[in-house]
């Protein structure tokens, strides 16, 4: 099963943006448009029909298995609500260490997600396991927030021993066309992360057109970002398979061009095993198998887990659970 431990393959070279081929096309406001501007324009009929059709493909019963563990180490099990106690994260991340009690064959997840102020109880909680602890920073979910602010919630984060940071852009920077600034941001909040992996959030829902999504992905990539995740799980539109297909599409193309291999997190409104095996198809599909390991893809999620032990129980014994069978969360 795969692990959270570093992939030989094209790993960021230093984890900094001056590590790459393209460094030249973020020296100003100008060229970066100039770059950003001249990628190719999206077919979204195509590109949706694409991710259709992907979507359409069945996997046997031993390759499901495969799959519905595959995807549990790939969670990145999360709560970011206002009522988050320290209780509460402790009982995700024991979930998270064992998240089938009765089982202690099936995997981990691959991180817990929480807000910075509840590192500490998460890392308490995952000690010892593998498990990594993720915090949202940046003045999450909306980004409204001065730069010091931001930078001042991820270093918080970070002395609190989290291990990747999920930041948000500046989407009214971004929208605007002030694209420097975003780039800015992002390689500020990089060199604040130190040796946390840092997932850039472009809130795909908010960025209103295709063509947006693959500028963005371009600039996360160009900044130094080691994710580049859909949405932030808090818009009615959050990560759907033309959104994530695009973004997959640009972490292989940003290898080919640079050799730096860039991580994908869709998250939010992903929530059965059928939609799960949709995703992992299209990584394989799109990405590669590279990419089809917990060091390069995750899944922004809560209640997919859920499904996940569900479908889990029913390939081994037959039968589905019973409603008390995985923990509500």
């Amino acid at each position: 099963m795969p692990t959270t431990a570093s992939s030989p393959t094209a790993e960021r070279a230093g984890g900094t943006p001056s590590a790459h081929a393209l460094t030249d096309v973020t020296g100003s406001d100008s060229s970066l448009r100039r770059f950003l501007h001249g990628l190719p324009g999206v077919d979204t009929v195509g590109l949706e029909a694409r991710a259709a059709s992907l979507g359409t493909r069945s996997i046997k019963t031993t390759a499901k298995a495969y799959a519905i563990d595959l995807a549990i180490s790939m969670v990145d099990l999360t709560t970011l609500e206002g009522a988050d106690t320290p209780g509460k994260v402790r009982a995700l991340g024991a979930k998270a260490v064992h998240p089938d009690p009765t089982d202690r064959t099936a995997p981990t997840t691959a991180a817990v997600c929480v807000y910075p102020d509840m590192v500490t109880a998460a890392k308490e909680a995952v000690a010892g396991s593998g498990v990594l602890v993720a915090s949202v920073a940046t003045a999450f979910p909306a980004g409204r927030a001065a730069l010091d602010v931001k930078l001042a919630d991820v270093r918080d984060a970070v002395a609190a021993g989290a291990d990747e940071i999920d930041m948000v852009i500046d989407r009214g920077a971004f929208l605007s066309g002030r694209y420097l600034k975003v780039y800015d941001e992002i390689v500020a909040v990089r060199e604040a992360s130190g040796a946390a992996r840092l997932k850039v959030i472009f809130e795909t829902g908010e960025l209103s057109t295709y063509d947006n999504i693959r500028r963005a992905s371009w600039l996360g990539m160009l900044a130094g970002a080691d994710f580049i995740k859909t949405s932030t799980g808090k818009v009615a539109v959050n990560a759907t398979p033309a959104n994530t297909l695009l973004m997959l599409e640009a972490v292989r193309d940003f290898r080919a061009q640079t050799g730096v291999q860039v991580g994908v997190k869709p998250a939010g409104g992903i929530r059965t095993t059928k939609d799960a095996v949709k995703f992992l198809v299209l990584v394989n599909e799109t990405a590669g198998e590279n990419w089809l390991d917990n060091h390069w893809f995750r899944f922004g999620a809560s209640s997919l887990l859920n499904d996940l032990l569900m479908q889990r129980q029913k390939l081994a014994t037959g039968r589905y659970s019973g409603p008390d069978y995985v923990t509500v969360d």
